[in-house]
């Protein structure tokens, strides 16, 4: 797949714009009311994969799992400091830029027979929805794309969202299935245009949401992990089929953590993820972490602690995350085998999740080059049993997913890495993220008045 230009970013108005030809002299051509579907999918991407998935809000949700810091005194996002106006910019790229772009792509294809766009428009609203509910639990959706006619959708419970993540996903994989009208190329940047990899990540998709209601009202985690793993019989087969977004490296097309992580932004890796690489004597600490430049050191700082120190005397994450042409990885192939891995624990025990448990690990640790003895050594000392099965085999996959926001729903599903309120810490750990000022401002519903602190509806239990 060639590597994304993130200048394209800029072209997301193109989306509701474009390039129709000029016919007409009556017809204003810089106002055209369609756009080739390879004009529009692009910019969404580019949103998803850049935007959504390291933006903002990533900042913000990996600091309350204790990967990122910030190297400022409290109080501070780190120590659970946030105001709905925080998450106005996010919301935007969500819905205007992200969603409503989805869902022209969507119709515009159903309604030109090009079923392989269509296809993946929905798989991609599945994924983005799926992300956007788990931030904020109930969100618009059935009624939040028809323009002037409503302006103030109500938002549909979160249950129903994860019901229409599921029709979407068996959608978008039956509109591949026809292989109809054009198909995409290097607008896709994700997989190319080849169906096959979109098919397995739809699948890997319906596994991902299946597993994130074991403990939700009315189902039961038995059902969830078999559904996972009958979705997971068609899912990802290797590290070829890794949902991820490639970067050129240059000027301007950085990848966004080689951004974040800047020294302007103050963000630098906590010492609670860098220390759990000491402790465990996990050999990705030179692939996954950068010493710190001004000792050499492996160190990250203590969130919310008074002091601000040197920037260049902590770390930050190596270049295969941050590093200018890194990728940014939204769903991996290990984390299909973590899936499969605590599916597998749930129905048939720890003697059958283990040799795929070791196979995720093993995976994860291959694509960093880590070497067969030191990952042997590692893995056995991280042997699974009937006490520490479920913790190991989150904790390895919050590893394999550094960066992800996937780790803040293992989190609160499982209770899994084990937290602690951080020192300054003005409330207990958040376990969601508030509804946007401009949403309170311009769609007053009842799920606004939610704080940090509550539940959505799948957190039932930790």
């Amino acid at each position: 797949m060639k590597k994304i230009y993130i200048i394209l970013l800029g072209c997301g108005m193109l989306a509701f714009g474009g390039c129709k030809k000029f016919i007409d002299v009556n017809d204003n051509p810089n106002q055209p009311t369609t756009v080739k579907e390879e004009l529009i999918l692009p910019p969404a991407e580019t949103v998803i994969g850049s935007l959504l998935y390291s933006g903002n809000v990533s900042n913000v949700v990996l600091q309350y799992m204790q990967v990122m810091a910030l190297n400022q005194a409290p109080p501070n996002v780190g120590t659970y400091l946030m105001y709905n106006v925080d998450m106005d910019g996010d919301w935007i790229n969500f819905y205007s830029r992200g969603l409503n772009s989805l869902v022209t792509l969507n119709k515009q294809a159903e309604a030109n027979g090009n079923f392989n766009y269509a296809g993946i428009a929905k798989i991609l609203t599945a994924y983005t929805l799926g992300t956007a509910t788990d931030l904020w639990g109930d969100i618009p959706y059935s009624q939040a794309f028809n323009g002037v006619d409503n302006l103030k959708p109500t938002y549909d419970a979160q249950k129903d969202i994860y019901a229409q993540i599921q029709t979407l996903l068996d959608a978008g994989i039956a509109d591949l299935a026809k292989n109809a009208g054009r198909v995409p190329g290097s607008d896709d940047f994700f997989y190319g245009g080849d169906n096959a990899k979109w098919t397995r990540l739809a699948y890997t998709l319906k596994a991902r949401y299946y597993m994130h209601l074991t403990k939700a009202p009315g189902f039961t985690a038995t059902a969830q992990a078999q559904l996972a793993l009958t979705a997971l019989d068609k899912g990802m087969t290797g590290q070829d089929d890794n949902f991820r977004l490639q970067y050129n490296g240059g000027a301007g097309l950085e990848n966004p953590w080689q951004q974040n992580f800047l020294s302007a932004s103050t963000i630098i890796l906590s010492s609670t993820v860098v220390n759990g690489f000491k402790t465990r004597n996990d050999p990705r600490l030179t692939k996954m972490i950068a010493p710190a430049a001004e000792t050499g050191l492996y160190t990250g700082r203590v969130i919310g602690e008074e002091g601000i120190g040197s920037l260049e005397s902590y770390s930050r994450p190596s270049d295969f995350y941050a590093g200018a042409a890194a990728n940014n990885y939204l769903l991996t192939y290990p984390e299909a085998l973590f899936i499969k891995a605590e599916a597998t624990l749930i129905v048939s025990g720890v003697a059958a999740a283990t040799p795929i448990y070791r196979a995720a690990v093993v995976s994860h640790m291959t694509q960093l080059g880590v070497n067969s003895t030191a990952y042997d050594t590692y893995l056995a000392s991280r042997t699974l049993n009937s006490t520490n099965a479920l913790q190991l085999i989150i904790e390895e996959k919050g590893i394999a997913n550094f960066l992800s926001m996937e780790s803040f729903v293992d989190y609160r599903r499982t209770g899994y890495p084990a937290l602690t309120k951080v020192m300054n810490g003005l409330s207990a750990i958040p376990r969601r993220v508030l509804y946007p000022q401009i949403e309170m401002s311009g769609n007053v519903q009842p799920q606004q008045s939610a704080k940090l602190t509550d539940r959505v509806w799948w957190d039932t239990a930790n």
